[in-house]
């Protein structure tokens, strides 16, 4: 048995379409307190466990450290404790933000993590207190997670197209936009083989190619056949309580060379996700 923590988030909505899991959800599962999350792995027994439970909002988080540290940070680290006591793999996601954002080449699994913001200083600590409990895990990074359901950029973008002709969007921060179920099959794959025997560690996986949240608005419009106007203005120009990292190119080979999963391609999951739209409408 494969268990999950998350139930209605975009990847752990994804799992369970692909697999056969037993889900957890924040009613059933409090992550705000972690050894209760030992508790559920103990009680149930899995063979597997994947969290894709976590504390999303980058700019609440600002002012919610404590709290985000303890769903971010101390709770993967418990459940990975919980699965080592069992011997079982755990899998656990994490992202871009753990990265400062500085330079144009794309982030090395051992490229130093410096984040830039309280919700990257959370998932730095999950990381660390996951990769520290004993157990086989593994981290994934990715970034800029889209699909059909849930809050996400895509999504945000259609619902403003339903009221503005011209949409002011950030051009300089670049990065992998990371479909969910894309996330989701890499997960399962990662897991079944480390149930085999094979290693974890800490592996990058993102979209490609390359692009800036204004091409990927474009993309959005063009795909929806929505007549916006997209106006790409410099981060500066765009205040949030957090601040966000310039540069979140992740290379990803090591996840190719170690497990045979390839990139995806954002711009295919983007058809994938608009088509799922239209069937749900």
């Amino acid at each position: 048995m494969i268990l999950v923590f998350g139930k209605n988030g975009q990847v752990a909505t994804e799992l369970l379409r692909q697999a056969n899991i037993f889900a957890l959800g924040r009613d059933e599962a409090d992550l705000s307190n972690p050894a209760s999350c030992v508790e559920k792995i103990l009680l149930h027994r899995p063979s597997i466990v994947i969290n894709a439970a976590a504390y999303t909002s980058v700019d609440k988080a600002e002012k919610e450290e404590d709290l985000a540290m303890l769903i971010n940070g101390e709770a993967p680290g418990a459940m990975a404790r919980g699965c080592a006591e069992l011997n079982i793999p755990f899998l656990h996601i994490s992202t871009d933000y753990v990265f400062n954002g500085n330079g144009l080449e794309p982030w090395q699994i051992d490229s130093p993590a410096a984040p830039l913001n309280a919700y990257g200083r959370s998932k730095l600590l999950g990381e660390k207190e996951v990769m520290s409990a004993g157990a086989n895990s593994a981290i994934l990074r990715t970034s800029w997670i889209f699909s059909s359901h849930g809050t996400n950029f895509v999504n945000t973008m259609l619902r403003l197209a339903n009221s503005n002709e011209v949409i002011n969007i950030v051009n300089d921060q670049i990065g992998g936009p990371t479909p969910a179920d894309k996330i989701a099959e890499a997960l399962l794959k990662m897991a079944y083989a480390m149930q085999q025997g094979q290693k974890g560690g800490i592996y990058h996986y993102s979209g490609s190619p390359y692009t800036n949240w204004s091409e990927f608005a474009s993309e959005i419009f063009h795909q929806s056949g929505k007549k916006i106007s997209v106006h790409g203005i410099p981060t500066s120009d765009y205040n949030t309580l957090a601040k966000r990292p310039l540069n979140s190119r992740l290379d990803c080979t090591k996840i190719t060379q170690d497990f045979e999963i390839e990139t995806p391609d954002w711009k295919a999951g983007l058809v994938r996700m608009l088509n799922n739209l239209e069937i749900n409408m």
